[in-house]
């Protein structure tokens, strides 16, 4: 079951002397369930299509549907709550709450939209990511591989259609990094989440079920492990 699709997606930026052409023509589809690594240089566009994704961005050209909706019509408002809703983001820094507990940093896309906590989901999630008896104390006591679980548990706890992480490991040891690398394909399997995962370190990449290759503003490259 298809949950992504994008449609001959470009991104400009700028005008005159000073575009810069971003994304060019991007036809992509992701399967319900799927571990996608998105990997290229610094500068290959691979952030730029996680931000349109994320509805953080909006195409110049192009549609982007998710679980069937079309994300390049949202306005501000909606695509902020669409992105509440149905779109997991994770990112390097972990953008944790500091005066907030590790629980309520998690719970907070529920209070946010007013959702009602599901006591048994969220106990699996914390489990998953052992992070269960952390969850009294502030992100400041915390280590950056157990801060990157809280921001893995924030993002699934309202089990997004799609889970987008932009260089999750970036900020951390290699030891901490394949951690997180195992308790995202563990979140997969388990949980069944769908994974978008953005890197530039070709050993996380391989880790993936399919890797995507993005140079100068296109894909140029789309593998499934095995093939």
């Amino acid at each position: 079951m298809e949950i992504l699709r994008c449609e001959g997606v470009r991104k400009i930026y700028g005008s005159g002397e000073n575009q810069v052409t971003a994304l060019q023509n991007i036809d992509l589809t992701v399967e319900k369930g799927e571990f996608v690594a998105i990997v290229g240089a610094s500068g290959s566009g691979k952030s730029t299509l996680l931000h349109i994704l994320g509805t953080v961005d909006t195409p110049t050209e192009g549609k982007v549907f998710i679980d069937g909706t079309d994300i390049s019509k949202l306005n501000r408002t909606q695509a902020a709550v669409f992105r509440r809703r149905k779109v997991g983001l994770i990112y390097q820094f972990y953008n944790l709450i500091p005066t907030l507990t590790v629980k309520k940093n998690i719970l907070m896309p529920l209070l946010l939209d007013k959702r009602k906590v599901n006591q048994e989901y969220f106990d699996t999630v914390v489990g998953t990511l052992g992070i269960e008896d952390k969850l009294n104390v502030l992100p400041s006591h915390l280590s950056g591989g157990q801060q990157q679980r809280v921001a893995i548990a924030r993002s699934l706890i309202y089990r997004p259609s799609l889970l987008l992480a932009d260089e999750p490991t970036g900020n951390l040891d290699q030891k901490s990094s394949k951690e997180i690398v195992d308790l995202m394909k563990l979140s997969n399997r388990n949980l069944k989440q769908t994974i978008l995962l953005i890197t530039h370190d070709e050993k996380i990449a391989l880790e993936a079920d399919r890797i995507i290759t993005i140079e100068d503003g296109c894909i140029i490259g789309d593998q499934r492990r095995g093939d």
